[in-house]
């Protein structure tokens, strides 16, 4: 076994290597409202999520609210490490977690066991944060949430990449998870065994003026890597 992936649905993952457990962009309680109100975005999840207390590093990809959720936050010890974008620093000081490192695009950090290096994810309006993340023994995964990869990254042999597999869109400003075309890149840049489905999943009900205008464009194509999709609270052993 190199990990176990359990979906948490939306962007939320808990990776359990053999040393270490990892929380990733986790919402797991209470409602995701993005300013300015409930009125223009909400998302309800169906059941509340229950997860390993045991977690040894928290892993945040961006700022934003279904990223850095803060109902969830506040419910996880507060001296967990935390790695995370500079877009959800300030946050986390407010919410009174001692131990936050900041990584900036091609930064690496060594923290329990794991090597996480962060790569240049979506721009929703800054840079915000993909990571590739190994143990000891070299074996892990890419992660990144809205289909954007960093065209600086050179060809490595992962074991897993989780990535959205659809597209999202709004009329007139177009695609912001590119997760449909951007499948094909990540194949040949880390020939992963598996590909995990991510983003756009899990029980979650949604609501406001925003989520009237989205509209999903599937990913169609042939690939000869395996994609895999999971429920909420679905795992899998890579």
């Amino acid at each position: 076994m190199s990990f176990e992936a359990t979906y948490l649905g939306t962007n939320g993952w808990f990776i359990k290597f053999k040393k270490t457990n990892l929380l990733i962009d986790p919402w797991i309680t209470g409602d995701l409202i993005f300013p300015p109100g409930e009125w223009f975005f909400k998302g309800s999840l169906e059941n509340e999520i229950s997860i390993d207390k045991n977690i040894n590093i928290i892993l945040l990809t961006q700022g934003l609210p279904d990223h850095c959720h803060i109902p969830t936050l506040k419910q996880l010890r507060k001296d967990i490490p935390i790695i995370c974008p500079k877009s959800a620093s300030s946050t986390l000081e407010k919410l009174g977690f001692s131990s936050i490192k900041i990584l900036q695009p091609s930064e690496i950090t060594y923290k329990h066991y794991l090597s996480i290096k962060a790569t240049a994810g979506a721009p929703v309006p800054l840079t915000e944060n993909g990571y590739i993340v190994r143990d000891e023994e070299g074996n892990g995964f890419y992660i990144e949430p809205h289909g954007y990869l960093d065209k600086n990254l050179t060809k490595e042999d992962l074991d897993a990449v989780i990535t959205p597999t659809k597209n999202l869109e709004l009329p007139f400003l177009g695609s912001f998870v590119k997760g449909a075309e951007v499948i094909p890149e990540l194949i040949k840049t880390f020939n992963p065994k598996l590909i995990l489905s991510s983003t756009v999943g899990g029980e979650v009900k949604y609501s406001g003026f925003l989520n009237k205008f989205i509209t999903v464009k599937e990913y169609k194509e042939e690939t000869n890597c395996e994609i895999v999709y999971l429920n909420s609270m679905q795992s899998i052993v890579i």
